[in-house]
């Protein structure tokens, strides 16, 4: 198996590229373009967690070109819901937020945070237990901002699922204001293993979706199954067939 040493990361997500550039074929190694639904694909590193692998987004070493896409097509999926405020989750989902709030013609956004100002209170806060971040911590709300949550229509916003700990974490601490979300978009839907353990009732979509990998000689194979397209926005048509193997879409 492929156990080389990744290169430079602030490498990954800096431009999109053409089909025709990525060519690919499996086993991968160090990385994974993506296709995207306009029919470019963007370059991800793989994410070695030894039985498996995940590509994988860093959305604040991320170029402003492709934030900015990325959250057009977060709201373009998100759209169809009638969101009338929208809530980031930290950090990295805050990097999409403000600017799917504002593509949605919102004037502003709520910002959960992992920190305990003097004012916060034990009740609006939730643990939180992330496959990037090892250890826990807790998702507090300033108390002040819950007005503006009460009876509205709320989206949910972070930039991957992957397990579905994080996006969870956010459902809990919008109950805990008693909100229900409309509906949660994501950049990138990282496989399917959070699929089983979410609410049927609340409609989650992404702009793109990734497989889960598995070793092989010579690198990674795509999972069959466990990229959920359907969930996320369709391809351009013009998009090339093998960037989208047809065992991986919903």
């Amino acid at each position: 198996m492929c156990r080389a040493t990744q290169r430079n990361p602030m490498a990954y997500w800096q431009q999109f590229g053409a089909p025709a550039q990525a060519a690919q074929a499996p086993p991968f190694g160090l990385r994974f373009a993506a296709p995207m639904p306009d029919g470019a694909v963007l370059e991800l590193p793989l994410r070695d967690f030894t039985e498996f692998a995940v590509a994988g987004l860093i959305a604040n070493q991320a170029s402003f070109a492709v934030v900015r896409r990325l959250a057009g097509w977060m709201a373009k999926a998100a759209r169809p819901f009638g969101a009338e405020v929208v809530v980031g989750l930290p950090s990295l989902g805050q990097v999409f937020a403000p600017l799917v709030a504002e593509a949605l013609g919102h004037a502003n956004w709520v910002a959960p945070g992992w920190s305990r100002k003097r004012w916060y209170e034990e009740r609006l806060s939730v643990p939180v237990h992330s496959i990037t971040s090892p250890t826990p911590r807790r998702l507090w709300l300033d108390p002040r901002l819950v007005e503006r949550l009460a009876g509205r229509r709320v989206l949910l916003v972070d930039d991957v699922v992957s397990t579905g700990a994080s996006a969870q974490a956010g459902l809990a601490l919008l109950a805990a204001c008693g909100v229900t979300p409309v509906a949660m978009v994501v950049a990138m839907a990282q496989g399917d293993r959070w699929i089983a353990g979410w609410p049927a009732g609340i409609p989650l979509r992404a702009a793109f979706a990734t497989p889960i990998f598995r070793p092989a000689p010579g690198g990674w194979l795509p999972e069959p199954g466990t990229a959920p397209h359907h969930l996320a926005l369709p391809p351009c048509p013009k998009s090339s067939p093998s960037l989208l193997p047809k065992d991986h879409a919903a």
